[in-house]
Formats: C-alpha cells, sequence, structure tokens
C-alpha cells in the first residue's frame, strides 16, 4: 500500500515537473515567437521588442510624443521586414562589416556627439538601449546603406544643366551659406492618375499641418504618419546648408519661421511637410592655398629595392642641384608616366589632394625650393613648387553641394521606389496576432495564425 502511494506520488512529481517543463518552455517560446517570415529569414518578437524599445528611448530623449503602441509597433515591424530582405542580399553579396570598421564607426559616432565610448555606451543605457544592441544594429545600417548605394546610386545622374538651374534657382550665387536643421513628412501618393485618390492623400496631407498648427509635436506626426524613411527619426533631416536644400523645398525653407511647418508642398511622388527647427548663421567665402608643383618619382620594385631607389633619387637631386634641368630629369627617370612626361608638371594642387607625406613637404617647400629626397607611400620624391597662391573656392565648393544636393533628393526618390519594389517582392507571413490583423492583405503573400 505505502509502495502504491510513493509510486503515485513519484508519478505526480514526475507529471508537475514535466508540466512545469512545458510551461517553461512554452514562456520562452513566447518570449522569442516567430512575427513574421521574411523569404528565407524571419522576425523574432524579441527584434521587433528591442527596436521598439530603441526607437521610444531615442524619441523620448529627443522630447517627441510616441503614438499608440500598435500602431508603433506595425511601422517597426515594416522597417524590419524590409531591412530583412536587404540583409539577405547583402549575404548574397557576401558584404561584411569588420569588426574594426564597426569600432571605428562607434568612436566616430560617440566624437561626433562630444562623447567618449564609456560616455556613449552610458546615453544608450538611459535610453534602455545595451552597447551589445547598439553595436548589432548600426552594422546592419551600415550593410543596409551599403546595399542601397549600390542598388539605387547606379539609377541616379546629375547632369551640369541641373546643378545651374539649381543655383540659378538660390540666387546667382546659390543662396547666403545659411544652415537649417529640418524635420520632414511625407505622404505617399498611392495613384497619381487617380484623381480621387490624389484629393484623399492632399486632405490627409493638410489635416496632419492643421493638427502641428494646434499643437500636435511635428516629429511625432512623422513618426505616426510619414512614409519617408526617416520617419522613425521624427523625420529630422539634420543641418543642411541653403544649398543643400532639396529642390522641392529649397523656396520656402528661407522664409519659415522657425518651429512652424510649411504649407503642404506636392510633386509626382505625394505631399510634403517641412519645418525648421533650428537655424545658425552662414559661412564666410572659402579661401584655400594652391600649390604650382612639379616632381621626380622613383618607386622600388622587384628590380629595385628601397635602399637601391633612396639612392637613385638622392643621385638625381645632387644633379638637379648642380644645375641640371628639372623637367628634362623628370622626362628621363620619373617612374610617374603622367606627370614625368610633362616635365613632373602636377599643375595646381588643392590641399587634401595629395598623400600626406607629400602633401608635408610641398607645404614646407619655400617657392622654388628643390625639397627633398622624401619618401611617401609611393616611393622616393623631389620636388619643386614653382607658385603658390590664394584661391577663392567658394563657387567650386557650391557647385558640388548643389551637385550633391539634387543627388541625394533623387537618391532619396528612387530608394522609396525601390525599396517598395523589393517590399512588394518579397515573401511575407505574418504570424500570431499579426497574422490577424493582416488577415485581409490583398499582397497576395501567405498567412498564418498559428502562434
Amino acid at each position: 500500500m505505502k509502495a502504491t502511494i510513493r509510486q503515485g506520488l513519484q508519478t505526480l512529481l514526475m507529471l508537475l515537473a514535466v508540466a512545469l517543463s512545458f510551461s517553461a518552455q512554452a514562456e520562452r517560446k513566447l518570449l522569442d515567437q516567430v512575427v513574421a517570415i521574411v523569404d528565407n529569414d524571419v522576425v523574432l518578437q524579441t527584434e521587433l521588442d528591442a527596436r521598439i524599445n530603441t526607437i521610444t528611448g531615442r524619441l523620448k530623449a529627443q522630447g517627441t510624443g510616441l503614438p499608440p503602441r500598435r500602431l508603433l509597433e506595425e511601422r517597426v515591424l515594416e522597417q524590419l521586414i524590409t531591412e530583412s530582405v536587404q540583409l539577405q542580399m547583402a549575404d548574397k553579396m557576401g558584404m561584411r562589416i569588420s569588426d574594426n570598421e564597426l569600432n571605428e564607426t562607434l568612436a566616430n559616432i560617440a566624437d561626433r556627439n562630444g562623447m567618449s565610448l564609456s560616455e556613449f555606451e552610458d546615453q544608450l543605457a538611459t535610453e534602455g538601449v545595451s552597447y551589445r544592441q547598439a553595436r548589432e544594429q548600426i552594422r546592419q545600417e551600415m550593410i543596409t546603406g551599403r546595399v542601397q548605394q549600390r542598388q539605387v546610386g547606379n539609377r541616379v545622374r546629375v547632369t551640369d544643366r541641373e546643378v545651374e538651374n539649381y543655383l540659378q534657382a538660390l540666387g546667382t550665387d546659390g543662396g547666403n551659406d545659411a544652415e537649417y536643421r529640418l524635420a520632414y513628412i511625407f505622404i505617399e501618393l498611392d495613384n497619381p492618375n487617380d484623381e480621387a485618390s490624389v484629393d484623399a492623400t492632399r486632405e490627409k496631407a493638410e489635416a496632419l499641418r492643421e493638427s502641428i498648427l494646434n499643437g500636435r509635436d511635428f516629429r511625432e506626426v512623422a513618426v505616426a504618419e510619414s512614409d519617408a524613411s526617416n520617419a522613425l527619426e521624427g523625420g529630422d533631416m539634420g543641418w543642411r546648408s541653403e544649398r543643400q536644400l532639396p529642390s522641392l523645398v529649397a523656396p520656402v525653407v528661407p522664409a519659415l519661421e522657425v518651429g512652424k511647418p510649411s504649407k503642404v508642398l506636392e510633386n509626382n511622388s505625394g505631399f510634403h511637410l517641412v519645418m525648421v527647427m533650428e537655424k545658425r548663421g552662414g559661412s564666410q567665402k572659402q579661401v584655400i592655398q594652391q600649390n604650382r608643383v612639379r616632381h621626380i618619382l622613383i618607386r622600388p620594385s622587384e628590380a629595385m629595392t628601397d635602399a637601391e631607389a633612396e639612392a637613385s633619387i638622392r643621385d638625381l637631386y645632387q644633379q638637379i642641384q648642380d644645375g641640371a634641368d628639372f623637367a628634362v630629369i623628370a622626362r628621363e627617370f620619373s617612374d610617374d608616366p603622367v606627370s614625368g612626361s610633362d616635365g613632373g608638371n602636377l599643375g595646381w594642387v588643392s590641399p587634401g589632394q595629395m598623400v600626406p607625406g607629400f602633401e608635408q613637404a610641398m607645404n614646407e617647400a619655400a617657392v622654388g625650393e628643390i625639397k627633398g629626397p622624401f619618401r611617401s607611400q609611393f616611393g622616393w620624391h623631389i620636388l619643386q613648387v614653382e607658385e603658390r597662391r590664394q584661391k577663392d573656392v567658394s563657387g567650386d565648393v557650391k557647385k558640388a553641394e548643389a551637385r550633391q544636393a539634387i543627388y541625394q533628393r533623387k537618391f532619396e526618390t528612387e530608394l522609396q521606389n525601390w525599396l517598395r519594389e523589393i517590399r512588394d517582392e518579397a515573401f511575407v507571413e505574418f504570424k500570431g496576432d499579426y497574422a490577424d490583423e493582416h488577415a485581409d492583405d490583398e499582397s497576395g503573400n501567405g498567412q498564418d495564425t498559428e502562434a
């Protein structure tokens, strides 16, 4: 009888242990449940929660109001799905970010924010983000950025005529160089050819503008409503000089009052709102020192050791000091075929154009002096600065910035189109509660309501 009771208790305890084990497993499974299958990858609930925590922490630190939790979950889940597609592309292309490259990027981010790495880690902790999570997210952002540049960059071309027209639109010299920190909202137009769709989208944009004028936070509206790629950053576009403003907003931004939304702007892709968060004064004209320089290079090779190359350049240096013609020596002996054929001439050289060792020797040389021999990564040199001048490069800088602004505007438009394309082409299967919410989705993707 006692044995039977003991056996019954043992069986009961065993069943209880199994039940507890199943319960623990179920709890772990619940914490790590799949919320979406994306082609050959999955998005986990833990990933979704971690990204939401990162975004909400950042928005709270900015003082930006948060949209309803469920809306935020939907937007972040879509972001993770699109990222997954891009990361799978990167994996097929063999793209990798090394630890050294990632560490350097993190150090640069900390430095730009006036922090050490340890202070940066502490700041992340106040936003509810671990340093490990931040490293992985930044690694993924670097990879997706490279995928986007490779896939979308080839679609973008900027002509000289576009640059000229852009500068003319800003004024004869390209504006007054004031800088603006901008926030941006984009409401995408699904069907530009459908008048009813256009009217409805315009009405939505106007209603959002009215809500902002009535006190709703612009960045909160961007998080909840914007279709731009920076929506979950509160639409923050960072600091832009007047020459760097996208062409759509360039005519209106200089006249905007800080903290007030623009009127609704329209183009073929949809409707736009922009707001100046901060403004600061412009810069002075940019003057640089240029050197007109010529050089002779002796490059070590399999046939010539570094010591032999140094001995050769010293001999040539002495010949020039003794009266030999620099140009004749360059044409006969220089291992730089392009400049050597022109007597060693490099033309006018601007700061940053040459490698550091060469630039240092060039800047130290007096006009007319034969400087050298000295070593760079390319070999042994002697040089002569024939002339030095101060040059105003403001016009060149303005053209370069205008070209970059046009490129960035075109790139952003193409990026939105490309992201929509890859999202539409991807196989996406939602799971659990998300499957229920997407049950009526007309995208054609498979749905599964099982957890």
